[in-house]
């Protein structure tokens, strides 16, 4: 098929080889990933909309990882164009559009957070990218072009715009340039193989009909499950609260995840884990440990993570405990004498203060092992607290520090 966008810029064609599509209508992956002569091109694209990644995140780079493992490329793009739009799918209304300056912050403390998954040293394993780079260079010629390859109907078939639509819920026109340019993605970088979230096939196969236009090999696209949350209910989400980040300290992880309902730990374990389900314990609170264990370790390294473990037994029993492993809240900048509310506001245990009074009030607040009862409790000096710990519910926990 001829190339009728003539302005794609290609690349060095001796690393973005454009192959046409494909003759065999029965090729699969596996015999793509045995027959090629050369490491295939696996496209993971995150659009950098928030500062945290949770577990449900890491089951795309861990198999990203895997491919690495296998002599395969990752081409990891992030959305830097994109995420100023944000993902419409699964949302009931437009999502805020986010500046270029909040889009890099972001992008910065993805990396960093992947980090212990990905292989970023091994040459050849791993190519960032930033969606910009093309993107940015579609001026209102190419952008008409580029909306030219997919009609309303089409689009008014993925799942969220139709739900809205029916609903009479606003539609921007924006949204829909959103799969087209995740979709273009692929044929910038000409993609192999899109991994993806069971909520993305529409736009992998978006990016799928967009390289046959160009004249490519359609890539594979190779859908992961969606991960529930710690509540056992919901997907994996931050706004609701039922996840476990990346950036996390080793004890919040550990404790989080020591907890996993009984009906999420075969899950865990094959998603998140490189463990075999045939040698786990029988026990389920065993599992839950070794789970919680396993997972911290990935993050945090052997040694932090068992330390974590310990501290989480010394706490939840109502102790105290001296590891490191604490996270610390410094008092140098709180004015003394402080209420106690005040104080489980400021060390970030609770997002505001109503909140913090209505978790001592539940009962749901700790120093030392003591449950606090007193909500306008007083300390007059900082030397009255330094080197405790101050825990909310079973999860989370700081130590007082000068």
């Amino acid at each position: 098929m001829s190339n009728s966008f003539p302005w794609l810029h290609w690349g060095n064609p001796e690393i973005f080889p454009n192959q046409p599509e494909s003759k065999n209508p029965n090729e699969n992956l596996e015999q793509r990933l045995t027959q090629s002569n050369r490491p295939l091109r696996i496209k993971l694209g995150i659009d950098p909309t928030g500062t945290d990644i949770h577990l449900g995140h890491s089951i795309l780079f861990r198999k990203l990882r895997s491919f690495q493992d296998a002599g395969h490329t990752a081409v990891v793009i992030i959305g830097d164009f994109t995420a100023r739009i944000g993902d419409p799918t699964g949302k009931s209304e437009v999502r805020r559009q986010l500046t270029e300056e909040q889009v890099a912050a972001n992008a910065e403390t993805y990396l960093k957070q992947v980090r212990p998954i990905l292989d970023f040293d091994t040459p050849g394993r791993l190519e960032v990218r930033y969606n910009s780079e093309w993107l940015s260079k579609l001026d209102l010629p190419k952008t008409l072009a580029l909306l030219a390859t997919m009609t309303v109907g089409q689009m008014l078939a993925k799942e969220g715009f139709a739900e809205r639509y029916k609903q009479g819920t606003a539609i921007y026109l924006h949204e829909f340039l959103y799969p087209l340019m995740q979709g273009y993605d692929s044929v910038a970088v000409q993609a192999d193989v899109e991994l993806g979230g069971t909520d993305q096939k529409f736009n992998l196969a978006v990016g799928r009909d967009l390289q046959k236009h160009f004249g490519q090999t359609p890539q594979f696209g190779l859908l992961m499950p969606i991960l529930i949350g710690t509540d056992g209910v919901q997907k994996m989400s931050k706004s609701l609260g039922n996840y476990v980040g990346l950036s996390e300290d080793a004890l919040s992880m550990y404790s989080k995840l020591e907890k996993t309902p009984d009906t999420l730990i075969l899950q865990y374990f094959e998603l998140l884990t490189d463990l075999s389900l045939d040698q786990l314990p029988e026990g389920a609170r065993d599992r839950q440990k070794l789970l919680a264990l396993e997972i911290a370790s990935q993050y945090h390294g052997r040694e932090k993570a068992l330390e974590a473990q310990k501290a989480a037994s010394e706490l939840v029993q109502g102790g105290t405990s001296k590891t490191d492993v604490v996270p610390e809240f410094s008092l140098g900048s709180a004015q003394f004498p402080a209420k106690v509310f005040y104080l489980v506001s400021a060390s970030g245990l609770c997002k505001t203060s109503s909140d913090a009074r209505r978790q001592i009030q539940g009962g749901a607040v700790r120093l030392d092992g003591n449950k606090i009862e007193q909500v306008d409790l007083i300390f007059e000096s900082p030397d009255d607290l330094i080197g405790k710990v101050l825990q909310l519910g079973k999860n989370k926990f700081v130590r007082f520090v000068p």
